[in-house]
């Protein structure tokens, strides 16, 4: 359980692979195909997705010797789909390998999970009552058969009152087959089930036929404007069941298809102008993704050329490019060890539009850039959403950044989740007022910084460290280097780091007190310290 909540990280996507298809070289095709396909890499996260992916995969690689594998989700679950009506014939209908996979009643049952998969995701349920089913033609009394054949897509379990409820294996499937109602209801009466007030009247003529391009404007549209991105998902499988090569693995489940290379054209091209939008980062990840679905790769290909050759001019990028470039790096084959603003452009703009990038690094290098105040806002809300990620941040050299940028910056520092390790503040134009920040922050969540360097601020003074040394005397305090070069120290600075030290001394490895108004026998109370049995400090640096 703990497992599906947090998810794989990217080392045990491989190991869940690697323990499912015990051949060497089978789990290795299969793992690198997923990596270059990386919208499934990325859906790999999720436990579930990793066992329908073996599934599809295992079954492809059995039917279609040196077939081509599935690279879109959309293909992947249609293939899923398939190879459930598969087991369905020939497990529980005594059927033949070379049936056809679907049947009158598999259609049926299809149609009406379809039907209750997109009625429910429109409510926002992931849970389902009888009635729910009864509403969507299915029978109570067949609910067992349903789950009991159908067990990978739907099932049947005791809710509290050991009432029966209902569910599909996951969310993504729900997605998945409410997209395929969506889309067949269309295809078949011209019906389109987002609009929020629905025409009886059939089509009288032939050419009054509705263009499934006015669907797919409308999904676009619908999922742009929910705040919660529920329809997120739902849209890439919409978009990608308009894929020629997708509606021939559904044959039999599709009597007519209904599109052509110019309604997918059609839709990308909406898509694009939805991008040259200023819409939040999520959104314009989604629609990548989304263009993905259709095969179309145009934009990030233009992006991608100029990072490759250098040539990428960040002050020219438009708000679509710059999608691009966000999905691009997070998308990117290689960890995100270390993110660098510097690579792309050393200004608040830049920072504010790679947040998302950001948040996913597990280093980032945010010096001499020119952020204020308002970017330590930003970013502290960024890393907050997804605090687990980063280990090292560097914002030195921001001298506008100042004591109310740190005050943002220690909302993200005693948010449960953070991990951070180190953190890098020279030059921001520090006082006090930040040391007394940083204390709080971290006295009240103490247990992951190591480093901290607070260098050349020189209006931090004694009366900031007198602040910091609250921290370094508290119980959960585990930092091992703290640098305070040129910070306009005096002895009295000396007296509270001795005074600290010796009620905690077991952790701080090094200090440096360089470029301060020091003499020796100001420090001397700090080496004197090494004749304690807990103290730890190695390095010394004063001059």
């Amino acid at each position: 359980m703990v497992t599906e909540v947090r998810g794989f990280t990217d080392p045990q996507k491989e190991e869940y692979f690697r323990k499912r298809f015990r051949d060497e070289e089978q789990a290795s095709r299969i793992i690198s195909h997923i990596k270059k396909a990386r919208s499934l890499h990325i859906m790999c996260h999720i436990p579930v997705f990793c066992w329908i992916t073996a599934t599809v995969l295992e079954d492809v690689l059995e039917t279609r010797e040196g077939g081509q594998l599935p690279k879109t989700l959309t293909e992947m679950y249609i293939h899923f789909l398939v190879v459930q009506a598969k087991v369905k014939r020939i497990k529980y209908d005594g059927g033949a390998e070379t049936d056809p996979h679907w049947s009158p009643d598999s259609r049926k049952m299809i149609g009406s999970l379809g039907k209750l998969a997109f009625d429910q995701l429109q409510k926002g349920n992931l849970i389902f009552y009888e009635p729910d089913l009864t509403e969507c033609g299915i029978d109570i009394r067949a609910a067992s058969v349903y789950s009991g054949v159908f067990t990978q897509i739907f099932k049947e379990e005791r809710g509290l009152y050991q009432d029966k409820v209902f569910c599909f294996v996951h969310l993504s499937v729900q997605e998945f087959l409410a997209a395929l109602h969506v889309h067949l209801t269309f295809i078949n009466s011209g019906l389109n089930l987002l609009e929020e007030q629905q025409t009886t009247s059939m089509w009288p003529k032939l050419f009054d036929k509705p263009k499934l391009q006015s669907l797919h404007q409308c999904a676009v549209d619908k999922a742009l404007q929910s705040p919660n991105g529920h329809l997120d998902l739902f849209l890439r499988f919409l978009l990608g069941l308009s894929l020629q090569t997708n509606q021939t693995l559904l044959r039999g489940l599709l009597t007519q298809t209904g599109s052509s290379s110019q309604t997918n054209q059609e839709a990308v091209q909406y898509i694009k102008e939805k991008l040259s939008e200023n819409l939040s980062a999520e959104k314009s990840i989604n629609l990548f993704h989304c263009l993905n679905e259709l095969n179309d790769r145009s934009l990030l290909e233009e992006i991608q050329q100029s990072l490759r050759s250098g040539r990428l001019s960040t002050d020219k990028l438009s708000p679509a490019q710059w999608s691009a470039l966000v999905f691009i790096l997070l998308s990117s084959e290689k960890d995100l060890d270390e993110f660098n603003l510097k690579k792309y452009s050393a200004s608040e703009e830049a920072l504010l539009r790679l947040l998302p990038v950001v948040k996913v690094s597990k280093k980032a290098v945010l010096s001499f850039c020119g952020l204020s105040e308002i970017s330590c806002d930003y970013l502290a809300a960024a890393l907050k959403s997804n605090p687990s990620h980063l280990r090292e941040l560097d914002l030195s050299d921001n001298n506008k950044l100042q004591d109310p940028g740190v005050k943002h910056l220690c909302d993200f520092l005693e948010s449960p989740g953070c991990g951070l390790e180190t953190l890098r503040l020279m030059s921001c134009g520090l006082s006090e007022i930040s040391c007394d920040y940083l204390a709080a922050a971290l006295k009240s969540n103490p247990s992951h910084l190591r480093e901290l360097d607070l260098s050349s601020n020189n209006k931090l003074q004694d009366s900031g460290v007198k602040h910091l040394c609250g921290f370094l005397e508290s119980p959960g305090c585990k930092l091992e280097t703290l640098r305070l070069m040129s910070c306009g120290l005096s002895e009295i600075s000396c007296d509270y780091l001795a005074a600290a030290l010796k009620s905690n001394p077991s952790h701080l490895r090094q200090l440096d007190l360089s470029y301060n108004n020091l003499k020796y026998p100001d420090v001397k109370q700090l080496s004197d310290l090494k004749k304690s049995p807990d103290y730890r400090l190695e390095k010394l640096g004063w001059s």
